[in-house]
């Protein structure tokens, strides 16, 4: 098992890309600790599945975005397990539209959450990473992040922002044996993707050079990558899971 006896850590766990990340984790034998904003059937349901892995394995309802409520789940997880081996940071959200159609308040709440929370957990985890010379930094960035992206630009500002702190706390904690690089997804399988109609769906996937969406378990099979020693001497990448789109 690639994540024997190791703690990690993923937020926007309840679902999607975060959920199916802690899934993984836990079965590469990681003890996962995720978040979400509030409990609901879905946490719970993915706590239940955790366990049957890992029975230490908790759920913590925190909003990734306030910085107060962060450092209580960087004290709970201090105080549980005494350490922190892998951090990924994956909660997020669009509020997509034109920019010249674009509400301030829909501007500054996707850059609060997308990168203020990725700020708030490296901020809050680095000094037990330090202390323990040791740590992998997962930061979810976006194909828009590096490409850009019509009607997304506060997505995008807040995605190409993470690439940038990646890239900057790589250099700033690489000589204490952390590590911290951005994957970066392209269009993944969803319901939404299903629903689309036949023609735009076959236009879409032709513009995809391995002509198949993205899975969620695509996206975490790279982060179980980083979260492993098989990366231990990569850092700062940028990572881009995306079929090929943004080459």
């Amino acid at each position: 098992m690639l994540l024997k006896d190791k703690i990690a850590l993923v937020t926007g766990g309840s679902r999607g890309i975060g959920r199916r990340t802690a899934l993984l984790f836990a079965e590469e034998g990681a003890t996962v600790i995720f978040t979400d904003i509030q409990e609901n059937d879905a946490s719970r349901e993915t706590l239940a599945e955790l366990q049957k892995f890992s029975p230490k394995s908790m759920f913590i309802a925190s909003n990734a975005a306030d910085y107060e409520e962060t450092l209580k789940v960087a004290e709970t997880v201090q105080k549980e397990f005494g350490r922190l081996d892998a951090l990924v940071n994956n909660a997020g959200i669009t509020r997509d539209n034109l920019l010249l159609r674009m509400q301030p308040k829909d501007w500054d709440l996707v850059i609060e959450v997308n990168l203020r929370s990725v700020f708030n957990f490296c901020k809050a985890f680095t000094p037990m990473m330090l202390k323990q010379r040791s740590g992998s930094i997962i930061n979810t960035a976006s194909v828009v992040g590096v490409n850009g992206n019509a009607g997304q630009c506060n997505y995008s500002a807040s995605k190409a922002g993470i690439i940038g702190f990646s890239k900057s706390l790589a250099k700033e904690v690489g000589s204490r044996g952390i590590r911290c690089n951005a994957i970066a997804p392209g269009l993944i399988e969803s319901a939404m993707t299903q629903a689309m109609p036949k023609e735009a769906r076959e236009k879409w996937l032709a513009e995809i050079p391995l002509r198949r969406p993205g899975t969620d378990l695509d996206i975490a099979r790279t982060s179980l990558f980083l979260a492993s020693d098989l990366s231990e001497y990569i850092t700062g990448q940028v990572i881009c899971i995306d079929g090929g789109v943004s080459l």
